[in-house]
């Protein structure tokens, strides 16, 4: 079946570079998102992280971005791949120490229908991190504490460019008033139903039910115990639930939608293979990592936070796009 598409209206695309570069919001929305940055790295360093430079490119990425498309580049005679998740690199990167993070780069070229989600971009960076020797829960506090710290720092540090974007400074402080709460995959895939979406219990909460339960919230909150087969091989099983994940989804308040995702990372290497084997994967092609495997990698925990979708929601903006000082919306072509 051909697909059909048609680009979204003219409100909905980033104008060109100069006026996007020299417009006082874009200003205020990057000044933002430098504070957000610095904060991330001050958070994390203070809980023993150490910052690492990923990998732009390698002979396979993570297979797991839903709906998105990899791409291939020839690197001397070799199909490689751009990476579209840390994931993989940041497990090997635990060999060396035992807590990392990375703002790492990733391009997926996403279904030309997330243009109109106000969530997806082509070309985005995530803040990464994985610790050795956790468990879900380690990096769920991880997450909720690195948040927390952000907003915190930017509502003290820069109301004026909250203001000048118009955001909601009472509502963003919401997030420092109580612990994020918790519901299971089950549980939301009930609560969409009861509103009348039409969930699959058995995949991932598609954008509009993250949207539906992502608006009447007050504060961010996690989705857990996702069901095996929604999330990739590395995504640890749970030894009390079989068939039930040990991760986790983060979602905004407001109707933001998804932050970001994490789990408890399978590092057995038999486990890994039949995982893949079962999501139609070749384990062949992930060598080096499953080699990494065998020679053993301690268990883990961690997640990626995206920093357009954190900033979109920390700055109160109405599409991603401007979030980025270059932006890439899927299937416009842009500088």
């Amino acid at each position: 079946m051909t697909e059909t598409w048609s680009p979204p209206a003219p409100a909905a695309l980033p104008p060109g570079p100069r006026a996007h570069l020299t417009s006082p919001a874009t200003r205020a929305v990057l000044v933002i998102q430098n504070r957000i940055l610095a904060a991330t790295r001050e958070f994390l360093t203070g809980r023993g992280f150490i910052e690492l430079l990923p990998p732009i490119i390698g002979p396979v990425t993570d297979p797991g971005a839903r709906g998105a498309k990899q791409v291939d580049v020839d690197y001397y005679g070799h199909r490689y791949k751009l990476m579209t998740s840390a994931i993989l690199y940041k497990q090997a990167a635990l060999t060396s120490f035992g807590k990392v993070f990375f703002i790492a780069p990733n391009v997926r070229l996403e279904p030309l229908e997330t243009t109109s989600t106000s969530r997806h971009l082509a070309e985005f960076h995530q803040i990464d991190c994985e610790l050795a020797d956790a468990g879900r829960d380690d990096a769920i506090e991880l997450a909720e504490g690195l948040v927390r710290h952000v907003v915190e720092r930017v509502l003290t540090d820069l109301p004026a460019e909250l203001h000048a974007l118009g955001r909601d400074a009472g509502a963003l402080a919401e997030v420092l008033t109580g612990s994020f709460g918790r519901r299971t995959h089950a549980r939301a895939v009930a609560e969409l139903r009861a509103l009348g979406h039409d969930q699959s219990p058995d995949a991932e909460l598609d954008w509009v039910g993250e949207a539906k339960l992502s608006e009447p919230a007050d504060r961010p909150f996690f989705v857990t115990d996702y069901p095996k087969g929604s999330r990739g091989f590395y995504d640890k099983e749970s030894k009390d639930q079989p068939g039930t994940l040990r991760n986790f989804d983060l979602i905004a308040a407001e109707g933001y939608g998804e932050l970001c995702s994490g789990s408890e990372r399978e590092q057995d290497y038999a486990t890994v293979v039949a995982r893949m084997r079962e999501t139609a994967e070749n384990p062949a092609k992930y060598a080096w990592y499953l080699q990494l495997l065998k020679d053993g990698v301690p268990p883990s925990a961690g997640f990626g936070l995206g920093l357009e979708r954190f900033t979109r929601y920390v700055a109160g903006l109405d599409s991603v796009w401007q979030a980025s000082a270059f932006p890439k919306v899927p299937g416009i072509a842009s500088p």
